[in-house]
């Protein structure tokens, strides 16, 4: 059974935004962000193909089980008056026994500095604690991606460590934060 229709979560409608499944016609929007080398130098990996991000989004068009670890809520972000994908959130359930879920987001750079990240992590949130039964999420993110700093800690979400030349981005050490908050934290 998949999540959406497990729990009817999805879409999710903020004050300006909506959180959906992708969609197959979605798949040049995602790769308009997802294939630029400034989006994917803090992810640690080189930028996606359009083939690749036509795999990704057929291989959840069936939905998404939320039962065991490593399963992944992948949901596109746009707004309501305009066609099209802005960006995207994801929440990969880590530790199904733990209830630990890593949150992630990532959004076409011509839509920074309007708050979306915030908006839509927000949301995603909600749901992980509300819906989903999450205990604590966690983001892992590159230290210089100021930007990501920012949406956490907007978040409300704690700084619990400074991983230090932890992982090879091309030829560069790149370090990382782990952020995180506690379901108990989110609703006080």
């Amino acid at each position: 059974m998949t999540i959406a229709s497990q729990h009817g979560l999805v879409p999710i409608t903020t004050e300006r935004l909506v959180l959906r499944p992708f969609a197959l016609g979605d798949v040049d929007n995602r790769y308009a962000y997802q294939g630029l080398p400034e989006v994917a130098r803090y992810l640690y990996r080189q930028p996606l193909t359009r083939e690749g991000c036509a795999e990704a989004i057929a291989a959840r068009a069936g939905g998404t089980a939320w039962q065991a670890d490593g399963d992944v809520l992948l949901l596109a972000v746009g707004r309501p008056d305009e066609p099209g994908v802005i960006g995207e959130v994801v929440l990969t359930l880590t530790s199904a026994h733990a209830r630990q879920a890593e949150i992630g987001w990532v959004f076409n750079p011509r839509c920074a500095g309007r708050g979306y990240a915030t908006e839509a992590a927000r949301a995603l949130a909600s749901l992980a604690f509300e819906q989903l039964g999450v205990h604590r999420i966690f983001a892992r993110l590159d230290v210089l991606n100021t930007a990501s700093v920012r949406v956490c800690e907007r978040l409300g979400m704690r700084r619990e460590a400074h991983l230090v030349d932890n992982d090879l981005d091309g030829d560069r050490w790149g370090s990382e934060y782990v952020y995180a908050v506690l379901a108990h934290e989110w609703m006080d």
